[in-house]
């Protein structure tokens, strides 16, 4: 059941084995055994993916109160286990999106976790940070590489441009966030050539960054994840003078079996 709605909601096999994490033959092998116990085709493939049948809409709602309800039981009896308290210290503007999917796999696959997020200046068990903020006693696990760029609202000038220098900054309207160590970067970069920014806004996050951005209040120095690289009221460019990149990797002190547990996600 759990496949199946997998299926349903992100529409392709693929789809549903990313959000399961299994391999795509063990959702075929269970759709197709679902079909056979219910004795109706659920969906039928096409060039997008895989397109519901009547009987997969009908089912599909009964599907989610099934898993619900198997939740619910689960829950109930796991009340009298003991947490294991779990502090991982994340730094600032890694994406909802991509630290979600590493997270939700980390609790699912260590259910007994107390996981609380923290700053990574702060007491932890593990910490996702940038490779120069690394102690030395700590061990790493390289995680992903992604660069910093001007995110641009749709429609600007400089859209028009492959590649921005600096001083096609001078006098920009821009959203700055901070803490940012790419940002601290730029500014140390404009002062030193004698340009400047025109601050319109100053926040913390990237999410509000983005959405300034596309409401065209400004530009931001964002890292251009895939997850917010093909937004269709905003482009990014790169900065040739200067190109600014950070490498994230997943730290800790101490192994355990836990900490391991997370190591493993990492490296799949």
């Amino acid at each position: 059941m759990r496949y199946f709605v997998a299926v349903k909601e992100t529409g392709s096999i693929s789809g549903a084995a990313r959000r399961c994490y299994v391999a795509q033959p063990s959702i075929s092998s269970s759709l197709k055994q679902l079909e056979e116990t219910v004795g109706k085709s659920l969906f039928s493939r096409h060039t997008r993916g895989m397109k519901a049948t009547e009987a997969a809409e009908q089912l599909y709602p009964l599907a989610k109160q099934l898993l619900g309800q198997a939740s619910a039981i689960e829950e109930l009896f796991k009340t009298g286990r003991q947490k294991l308290p779990f502090r991982l210290g994340v730094v600032r503007g890694l994406g909802v999106q991509r630290m979600s999917r590493i997270l939700q796999k980390f609790t699912s696959e260590n259910p007994d976790i107390e996981l609380t997020l923290v700053p990574p200046e702060e007491d932890c068990d593990a910490r996702i940070i940038n490779e120069t903020m690394l102690q030395n006693r700590e061990q790493m696990q390289f995680m992903w590489q992604e660069a910093f760029q001007i995110a641009i609202p749709a429609g600007h000038p400089l859209t028009l441009k492959s590649r921005l220098n600096l001083a096609d900054l001078d006098g920009l309207a821009f959203i700055q966030r901070m803490p940012c160590e790419g940002g601290l970067a730029l500014q140390n970069k404009l002062n030193a050539a004698g340009l400047k920014l025109d601050v319109r806004a100053r926040i913390q996050t990237i999410e509000y960054a983005i959405g300034l951005v596309k409401a065209g209040v400004g530009c931001a120095l964002l890292p251009n994840y895939k997850e917010i690289a093909n937004e269709a009221e905003m482009q990014f460019r790169q900065i040739t003078d200067e190109p600014f990149s950070r490498r994230i990797v997943l730290a800790w002190q101490q192994n355990s079996d836990i900490v391991s547990s997370l190591i493993e996600i990492v490296q799949s």
